[in-house]
């Protein structure tokens, strides 16, 4: 007997079976619920929604998981409660004394950390990034504020970034760095907001030149001699580009790069079995038009025992390290690098690719390299060089040796 049901109602169907408690709980009126039936509704809710989030992310094995929510792999169970640790006498593990309980800093505590239970895990996580994130917790803020003063500035207000204690330096701007946190503060930590105040600061659009004159000083003094190592300003830092922001910017040039976000990171490189757990890992003999290449660095997989030969050179941070400021060297080894590597060497040629499109002109094509990487016109005895040389060697090669001039390598 066929038999038909209609309804003006929008219906969602699905195959999910919800579990009895569930059931008995949506079978009844919202009025009629107890406490505890909201409660186990709303937490089976949450609990489908996460899932599906999680399931939308990329592939398990690309995902980091710091909690002990997972499932068992083999041997690779998630633990039931942290693990407890001891306060060892003087360090060694053989005499462990009292339980270290968590907790935070008597300086900088903030209500939120105490409450929480001590023996979930994904609660303390939690509430250990509540208090780092707290208004009340000032150090979290003036450090971020550090760092991207550091990040624009080639020196941070602080110039220890991982240390803001007494083994530390004293700020050279305290009022300074405090009103930039709390400006972070009321703009909701806003990190675009904060970048866009400095760089449209005055302090960051000084030059890196020279200056004989230094008004606060007085009586003919140079800034120079009032503050040599320019830790107050006076000037801006002449600073190298770093490792990443070179490459990106060949890439850029040869308008080969890939400005897609996200997405898993990728391997410029050719990875075989190694003879125990670490494999071999060839920069050599990659191809340099996989398309790999083409993405920013910043989605690099960078194996923390195996860097990257080309990026090592260029001062690129030892992954396997904290870094809290990187240094700056100027080496022959950069240039040599510059000028031999497979990657930069085929980059040249894309460049030179663009800049022959400008015309067969010499003069033409001269003139749009220096377009291209110095986004000025070249002066007359810089043409003239530059032609004689592309001349006798080809464009590629002159893109090459533009590529390590200070003017492109150095922030002025």
């Amino acid at each position: 007997r066929l038999r038909l049901s209609l309804t003006d109602r929008t219906v969602s169907v699905s195959d999910e079976v919800l579990p009895a408690a569930v059931t008995d709980i949506v079978s009844l009126p919202p009025q009629q619920r107890s406490d505890d039936q909201r409660r186990l509704l709303a937490v089976y809710y949450l609990g489908r929604r996460i899932d599906a989030e999680l399931a939308a992310l990329p592939q398990p094995h690309l995902v980091y998981c710091g909690t002990n929510q997972f499932e068992a792999d083999g041997s690779f169970r998630p633990a039931r409660t942290p693990r407890i640790v001891h306060v060892l006498h003087r360090g060694n593990i053989n005499q462990p004394h009292d339980e270290a309980r968590p907790g935070v800093l008597a300086r900088v505590s903030a209500p939120v950390f105490a409450r929480e239970s001590f023996d979930d895990e994904a609660a303390r996580r939690a509430a250990l990034a509540r208090w780092l994130s707290h208004p009340d917790n000032v150090l979290t803020w003036r450090s971020i504020v550090n760092r991207v003063w550091l990040y624009h500035f080639g020196r941070g207000l602080v110039d220890t970034p991982n240390d803001f204690g007494h083994m530390g330096t004293m700020p050279s701007h305290p009022e300074l760095l405090d009103w930039l946190a709390n400006r972070l503060q009321e703009t909701d930590g806003s990190l675009k907001s904060l970048h866009r105040m400095l760089v449209s600061s005055a302090t960051y659009r000084q030059s890196s030149a020279h200056r004989t004159d230094c008004a606060a000083a007085g009586g003919g003094v140079t800034c120079a001699e009032v503050d040599a190592d320019n830790h107050l300003l006076w000037r801006m830092n002449r600073r190298r580009l770093d490792a990443e922001s070179i490459r990106d910017a060949v890439v850029l040039l040869s308008r080969q790069l890939n400005r897609t976000m996200g997405g898993p990171s990728v391997k410029q490189f050719v990875q075989t079995p190694g003879i125990h757990v670490t494999p071999n890992v060839d920069y050599v003999n990659f191809d340099v038009d996989n398309p790999a290449h083409h993405r920013r660095s910043i989605y690099r997989f960078v194996f923390r025992t195996l860097p990257d030969p080309f990026m090592e050179a260029l001062d690129c941070p030892d992954a396997s390290q904290l870094t809290p400021k990187r240094t700056e060297s100027t080496t022959a080894l950069q240039v040599l690098a510059t000028l031999n590597d497979k990657v930069m060497v085929r980059l040249s040629e894309h460049v030179a690719e663009q800049i022959a499109a400008a015309g067969a002109d010499p003069d033409r094509q001269i003139t749009a390299a220096w377009q291209a990487l110095f986004h000025r016109a070249p002066a007359a005895d810089e043409a003239h060089i530059a032609t004689e040389y592309a001349g006798e060697f080809g464009l590629a090669n002159l893109v090459r040796f533009l590529i390590n001039t200070n003017e492109f390598m150095f922030l002025d």
